[in-house]
């Protein structure tokens, strides 16, 4: 079925772009919602030679000239029911609209962003919705043309999706997971965690935080096609996101290291002092975190990890820190999961946080079995509810991204009841 673009007045596009995800109101039960291609839309297939890419700036698909190239929209129906899906587009072309099981052929034939209708839907379940935009056919120019919106209308909304007035880099990368851990009373000077990444939740451009504390954070990162690794680092003290700004007074020193660690400053969220070592772990490895914070001299705080390499079976320094302007033990003992790549966040991740530990400052290991979800401003603002958190076999775990349907509350709480075992064996007079 053929559709040709109608034009309609400048006002009327102009306001329908204007409009948030949260839709607006036009009947009982109707609504109408912009779903913008700039936080909402990703290239899931592409031929290799010169990929299509979404310029967030611009909201526009760069070099769409190839019909292997697919382009996907994605939002959130809350209600089940019949949905109108139209394309704000402009372009002479030929292009396939693919939904809910029905593809739709769409002819655009505007030099200026037009509104076309793609049809009528039905969306038997609340969920997730994925709309696949393919070329087929160029009329004129040297691409497809451009999708800037969808226009959803119907009573399926209003929808969920990243809307205009907040960070499409942060929407596209999706929302972050978080498990915080609840620490025994007095002082704790070592936190112990173990990851384990399935095969499924192995993905490119994600970070798999195992013990962050107060200032900091210490977790391992997939950074496909670069060699993965094991990432540990402490903020300044001093607020900023340029590193070169922090006066030497409030800059954390690097008290030692191990001798395969790189040590980088780091900024944009926060600044200070970053550490690194390249580690080939796999999905499906046990991987072990020992960190630990103490109060040093002068109100400084030493911060150090240490994390056990399967390969050689021993505890490998990563780096210890000295951070000024604090006399800390260990506190918020947290693990998160994020994607880093706002291109790859159409894809889910998932990670088991297991056999969580605290070593009091007197030597005494006691099990923390009590977590609660939580997730960043993206599921808190509601922009996606693609995020969930809790516990299986293997302990607590982490899942985010790649719009599935069953997201859970943040502020969950949870116990590990069933997965208590030994304390951690670590002979701490022989680690480096």
């Amino acid at each position: 079925m053929k559709k040709r673009i109608s034009l309609l007045a400048s006002v009327m596009s102009l306001a329908l772009l204007t409009m948030s995800c949260s839709g607006a109101e036009s009947a009982a039960e109707q609504s109408e919602s912009v779903v913008t291609l700039s936080g909402n839309a990703y290239v899931t297939a592409s031929p290799e030679s010169e990929p299509a890419f979404i310029d967030e700036g611009r909201c526009a698909i760069c070099h769409w000239d190839d019909q292997e190239t697919v382009v996907s929209f994605y939002f959130r129906a809350m209600n089940k029911g019949k949905m109108t899906v139209s394309l704000q587009a402009m372009g002479h072309s030929l292009v396939e609209v693919s939904l809910l099981g029905k593809t739709e052929e769409v002819e655009l034939a505007s030099d200026t962003l037009t509104l076309v209708e793609v049809g009528t839907f039905k969306v038997k379940e609340p969920g997730y919705v994925k709309v696949d935009i393919r070329g087929k056919k160029i009329d004129a120019g040297d691409s497809f043309g451009n999708v800037e919106s969808l226009v959803v209308k119907g009573n399926v909304g209003p929808v969920v999706c990243v809307n205009g007035d907040f960070s499409t880099h942060f929407g596209r990368r999706g929302p972050s997971t978080h498990m915080s851990y609840t620490l025994p009373e007095g002082d704790v000077e070592w936190f112990y965690n173990e990851v384990v990444v399935p095969e499924e939740g192995d993905i490119p451009s994600s970070y798999y935080m195992a013990c962050g504390f107060g200032e900091g954070y210490f977790g391992m990162q997939n950074n496909t096609p670069y060699p993965r690794r094991v990432l540990f680092s402490v903020w300044s003290p001093f607020v900023t996101g340029n590193p070169a700004e922090i006066p030497d007074s409030m800059r954390v020193q690097l008290v030692r290291k191990g001798a395969q660690t790189t040590i980088n400053d780091f900024g944009n969220e926060g600044s200070g002092g970053q550490s690194y070592m390249h580690y080939d772990w796999k999905p499906g490895e046990r991987c072990r975190f020992l960190m630990g914070v103490r109060p040093d001299k002068n109100n400084t705080t030493v911060y150090t990890a240490y994390f056990y390499d399967n390969h050689q079976n021993k505890w490998s320094l990563v780096a210890s820190w000295r951070r000024p302007q604090i006399t800390t033990w260990y506190t918020h003992a947290y693990s998160f999961l994020e994607n880093f790549n706002p291109v790859m966040g159409h894809i889910t991740r998932k990670a088991y946080y297991c056999n969580q530990w605290a070593r009091t400052a007197d030597g005494k290991w006691v099990p923390v079995t009590q977590g609660r979800f939580t997730c960043d401003a993206t599921g808190n603002q509601k922009q996606r509810l693609d995020y969930k958190g809790g516990v299986e076999e293997k302990g607590f775990f982490l899942t985010m991204g790649g719009f599935f349907n069953d997201f859970l509350e943040s502020g969950t709480p949870f116990t590990r009841e069933g997965n208590v075992t030994e304390a951690p064996d670590v002979a701490f007079s022989t680690l480096e």
